[in-house]
């Protein structure tokens, strides 16, 4: 599948901005099964100095500066995706939980002990009894971990409520758990936090997901949005392996990789400080426009 997905962001400061600094992570992964043969991003007004890196986890960040007055700024992502059909094993052939974690608990370097570090704390995710509490009944004692892990990425879906209204950017997880609401960021990390209390590695994943209109409407242009997810290490043979709770789904072709970390604040697609701007107004438009012909 080839998506064609452009990604808007517009702010609108209230008072003239003379310096502005930001790191845009907007890239979409290449990955096993997904490419991204083009991407291009185009900053309005004209930065005086610009730089692309890989960070930590591997993620492709442009760092931008403006200098000069100026009271909005535009960024604009452009990217063509392809997606290819991932081989997903039988969740009751992946390896039993306390076999994965135990393994990650190694004092060699394997990838099991390598995916160990997403088992700690995060700036916005700590693992608490709480969630442990909450995790256990999917996670019997010997049952294979993607059995686990599907059973409680269901059960978050079933027990939270999605509600853009409830919450924000900078919304507690504690919050979250306790409201039972929340949107697509909040489940993810609410997901992560179960399985790091069981001291299972999971990491936070940002992208994008094509939407399908209802039948016998129009797609909306600018309508979808940013998604988030969780990814977890399901053992060496089967590796990481994605779990959507908002959605209920393990991702496939729908679902856009741009990047990973601990949690939302390793991933933001944009993020800056600037000088002067006195209150801001963000705006933000997506596409995700499937190449039905490609």
């Amino acid at each position: 599948m080839r998506y064609y997905i452009t990604h808007r962001t517009t702010c609108t400061y209230e008072s003239s901005v003379s310096v502005c600094h930001y790191m845009a992570r907007l890239m979409p992964r290449s990955l096993p099964a997904q490419q991204c043969p083009w991407h291009e991003i185009t900053i309005n007004p004209k930065p005086s100095e610009r730089a692309v890196r890989e960070d930590y986890f591997g993620n492709v960040t442009v760092y931008f500066e403006l200098e000069g007055a100026h009271q909005k700024l535009e960024v604009i992502s452009s990217s063509l995706v392809e997606i290819g059909t991932t081989n997903l094993p039988s969740p009751s052939s992946t390896p039993p939980w306390e076999q994965v974690r135990d393994a990650c608990r190694s004092d060699k370097l394997t990838p099991a002990s390598s995916a160990g570090e997403f088992v700690f704390a995060s700036p916005l995710i700590v693992p608490a009894p709480r969630y442990a509490e909450y995790a256990a009944p999917s996670f019997a004692r010997g049952r294979p971990i993607l059995e686990g892990v599907c059973d409680l990425n269901h059960r978050i879906n079933r027990d939270f409520v999605f509600d853009p209204t409830a919450t924000d950017a900078a919304t507690p997880i504690e919050k979250v758990f306790t409201q039972r609401r929340g949107v697509c960021q909040d489940f993810a990390q609410i997901l992560i936090a179960c399985l790091r209390s069981l001291s299972l590695p999971a990491r936070y994943v940002s992208g994008y997901l094509e939407t399908i209109p209802p039948p016998g409407k129009q797609r909306l242009v600018g309508a979808d949005a940013s998604h988030a997810w969780a990814s977890v290490w399901c053992g060496d043979q089967a590796g990481w392996i994605d779990a959507d709770p908002t959605n209920d789904v393990l991702p496939s072709t729908r679902h856009i990789t741009v990047a990973w970390g601990r949690d939302f604040s390793d991933v933001s697609p944009l993020r800056g400080v600037t000088l002067g701007a006195g209150a801001q107004k963000l705006m933000v438009a997506v596409d995700v426009v499937p190449d039905l012909d490609g």
